[in-house]
């Protein structure tokens, strides 16, 4: 099979491809497919992710000036994998704020945490399967990419804070978005965190939005925001220490 026809079998399903997926498309193996992706990488057919995973450059582009979209780059780089927390936050009009990193879920293991590619940091945070749910499906450069849905960014920001810039992102998205409020109490007690549901119940009642929570039954007390410091008033409802004052969230646009 000729180059060219190779790299046509493997642009249908997308524009990223493993060295596997090089494999089955070619018949070859072993040293000969390393030659054929050398070959193909000098000819600026294709470019280099990371090691055994490869770009296809279009042919009218100029190698070197060209790059894949950041959620199709994200997409290869872990398997299973979502794209969640700020990047998913950012991508359903929930904030203004454009993050410099692109987060990335997964239950798999992968060495590095943080990786860059292109210039682009990428941030992969590993869960436990149980919180692995709520995975819609959107298209980027006719490749389709795996994102978490509204609800479940929310719960997923409110699980981990540290990944959105903090609660008063999510204050933001609660306080200006639209969701639906019965999914949203299903995901939040789907995770398993008490910490997710208390947040999750006092930006709530903050805010006026319906929805209908477990009670708190506990003694001990969480902070509202992780990436504060763990001082302030209290909220005996929901076991939180308000580390943001309330004034500050009523106040956001």
């Amino acid at each position: 099979m000729r180059n060219i026809d190779v790299l046509r079998k493997l642009a249908e399903k997308g524009r990223v491809f493993t060295v596997e997926e090089a494999s089955d498309a070619s018949g070859i193996k072993g040293d000969s497919l390393k030659k054929l992706l050398y070959r193909m990488e000098k000819r600026g057919w294709i470019e280099r992710i990371e090691k055994g995973k490869y770009m296809i450059i279009p042919l009218e582009a100029e190698k070197g000036r060209y790059t894949l979209n950041e959620f199709v780059i994200a997409s290869v780089l872990v398997k299973p994998y979502a794209i969640a927390y700020w990047s998913a936050l950012h991508h359903h009009g929930l904030t203004e704020q454009i993050p410099s990193t692109v987060f990335i879920q997964t239950t798999g293991r992968k060495k590095k945490r943080d990786v860059e590619v292109f210039g682009v940091r990428y941030r992969i945070v590993r869960i436990k399967e149980d919180k692995f749910f709520g995975i819609g499906k959107m298209w980027s450069d006719d490749s389709e990419v795996l994102i978490t849905d509204r609800e479940k960014t929310m719960v997923d920001c409110l699980d981990k804070p540290r990944y959105c810039g903090g609660i008063v992102e999510v204050a933001k998205a609660l306080k200006k978005g639209s969701f639906n409020a019965e999914k949203l109490a299903e995901y939040a007690v789907k995770m398993d965190n008490s910490g997710v549901v208390r947040r999750l119940g006092y930006l709530c009642e903050l805010f006026g939005v319906d929805v209908e929570l477990p009670r708190i039954n506990t003694k001990n007390y969480l902070v509202l925001d992780t990436t504060m410091p763990k001082k302030g008033k209290k909220s005996a409802k929901w076991r939180l220490i308000l580390n943001i004052e309330e004034s500050e969230l009523r106040g956001l646009e």
